[in-house]
């Protein structure tokens, strides 16, 4: 099958956590390649990266201490293709990434993708638990099918910027 590749270290400062590959960003052979997808935008507006980059940069990321993958790495057309045996098995292997790669701060990029993930619902923002170590927080999807406007969707990746900066000053 084909996929996009982890971009990933040990002791990252974030790893992203998308729920899965679209097929189009496969074919691109690039993170969140889609053309509606306001995800780098998003990541240079609210400051979580210091200078715009694209989905073609996406292995730059790592420079920045930042470090990308997904819950389930079988691409689709949309989430409604996956199947509980996909989730189960992303929970068992992202578990293990994030213990080997022992990130400080892990974001799923997408409210149902840490659901899927934790089993369980939660709300946009920074979570009480921790993972491995790892502080939680969850980002609206940058999706253009997203429902949230461009606003309401960097409010929370600000939100993220700050919680990196808080997170680097302890």
């Amino acid at each position: 099958m084909r996929t996009l590749p982890d971009y990933l270290r040990k002791g990252m400062r974030l790893v992203i956590v998308g729920c899965n590959p679209s097929e189009s960003s496969v074919r691109a052979g690039h993170y969140y390649a889609g053309r509606g997808n306001q995800f780098w935008g998003l990541l240079r507006d609210s400051g979580v990266l210091p200078e715009p980059l694209d989905c073609h940069d996406d292995k730059r990321v790592i420079e920045f201490g930042i470090g990308l993958t997904d819950l389930v790495k079988r691409p689709s057309k949309g989430v409604d293709e996956l199947k509980r045996g996909d989730f189960a098995e992303g929970r068992i292997l992202l578990a293990q990434k994030l213990e080997e790669f022992a990130p400080h701060i892990v974001a799923f990029h997408g409210k149902m993708t840490y659901e899927h993930f934790a089993q369980r619902s939660c709300k946009l923002g920074a979570q009480k638990e921790k993972l491995y170590g790892a502080q939680v927080f969850v980002l609206p999807s940058a999706s253009g099918a997203n429902a949230r406007g461009r606003g309401q969707k960097l409010k929370y990746f600000r939100q993220l910027a700050k919680f990196m900066e808080g997170m680097e000053a302890q």
